[in-house]
């Protein structure tokens, strides 16, 4: 059986980037992915009186209406020594009232009360600086008044992935799951995106965190001055942090579905897309190789898809034949794509189960083939800075 190539055709161009992107695909799933999907983690559970002191520090702005749930949370928290320093930033509603009256009743709520804004600095990075240099504790944990953490034993967790030479310790915040659309579309993005984080850092290259479910070090916070070599910027302060000090040895994961900070979703697509927008403006100042794998990632994800389109609508003219004639092309092509989405499906269907998402593997495809087109615009809207406040 002998095969018959155009070399000089446009099918075979598009077929040599279908396969080089179907390789890096794999590679990313099998060679990424995978330690999430089949993390374990042996340590000793941490006795009592092995608990370090934490302090759980958030910023809050007009938000009453979640810190009357998230602070009782907080407070039955299975742990023998924290306090909560909620910071408050400039709100208008019943906030400061609401502290005040829970400072009276309790001794482990530390309100901070911020009544003017400062303009070299942007967003929430002067309310945190403020509240982590509040905190009594060297142990800071943060979340964000809009969460909610899955159980009681969620401090214990994150304490319990310290060890002599940690720092930072990466959790995971996915989505409160309702019956919408574009609610399964924004857990998808959040997974995928988790997928990317947590499977770095577990190579040792650890490059973004997120504030909703994050713990590193104050004196780590200090001895790199904080957030002053990004101030200018409104947004990272978790990514660029933890990008900036971040280090191979002194980074842990939080990876288990009772360790997840539940967040409520934004109301519509529209507030979802300006802050997707946002969190990609930042990407330009991670490090090369966060960069690269980044680029790489999505860039394959895109053209795998774009090509397989345009290979299949091209198949009049295939990149190759077999002599009697007779083309296997689209059995072929069918066949790398089923390869691609089955791997797709097995570390994804794993990792699901890892992280606490349910629901998104029949769509999968769906939502796949969504994002390989909707993260560069994105990504795009970041770099111009639309959507950053």
């Amino acid at each position: 059986m002998q095969f018959s190539f155009n070399y000089n055709s446009l099918t075979f161009i598009l077929l040599i980037v279908f396969l080089v992107c179907l390789v890096i695909q794999l590679i990313y799933h099998w060679g990424f992915f995978s330690k999430v999907a089949f993390y374990k983690r042996n340590a000793r559970p941490k006795l009592d009186e092995e608990l370090e002191p934490v302090s759980i520090v958030l910023c809050a702005r007009d938000a009453y209406e979640y810190l009357v749930e998230l602070i009782p949370a907080l407070l039955k928290q299975d742990y023998p020594n924290f306090e909560i320093v909620v910071v408050n930033d400039c709100s208008d509603d019943d906030t400061e009232e609401y502290l005040k009256d829970l400072e009276r009743k309790e001794s482990r709520v530390k309100p901070v009360q911020l009544k003017q804004h400062l303009n070299f600095f942007n967003g929430k990075k002067f309310p945190l600086s403020m509240g982590i240099k509040s905190a009594q504790n060297d142990l800071i944990v943060l979340t964000d008044c809009n969460c909610m953490p899955v159980n009681d034993q969620w401090l214990r967790s994150v304490v319990n992935r310290y060890n002599n030479r940690t720092e930072i310790v990466i959790g995971y915040s996915p989505y409160v799951q309702k019956k919408s659309s574009l609610n399964r579309i924004m857990r998808f993005d959040a997974l995928q995106n988790g997928l990317l984080y947590l499977s770095a850092a577990l190579n040792r290259h650890p490059y973004m965190g997120v504030g909703k479910n994050l713990s590193y070090r104050k004196e780590l916070f200090y001895r790199n001055q904080g957030f002053i070599s990004h101030y200018k910027t409104s947004v990272g302060d978790d990514d660029l942090f933890i990008s900036q000090v971040a280090t191979k040895k002194n980074t842990e994961v939080l990876i288990d579905a009772e360790d997840a900070i539940l967040t409520t979703p934004p109301s519509n697509f529209h507030l979802w897309m300006r802050q997707k927008s946002s969190r990609y403006s930042t990407v330009p100042q991670y490090d090369n190789g966060a960069r690269l794998m980044l680029s790489l990632f999505y860039a394959s994800q895109l053209l795998f898809y774009a090509s397989f389109i345009a290979l299949l609508a091209l198949c009049a003219k295939p990149a190759f034949t077999i002599t009697n004639g007779a083309a296997f092309y689209i059995p072929i092509l069918v066949f790398f794509f089923l390869l691609r989405y089955g791997t797709q499906l097995f570390i994804y269907h794993k990792a699901s189960k890892r992280l606490g998402e349910k629901g998104l593997l029949p769509g999968l495809i769906l939502y796949d083939f969504l994002f390989a087109f909707l993260s560069p615009w994105q990504r795009l809207m970041g770099r111009m800075n639309v959507g950053v406040e």
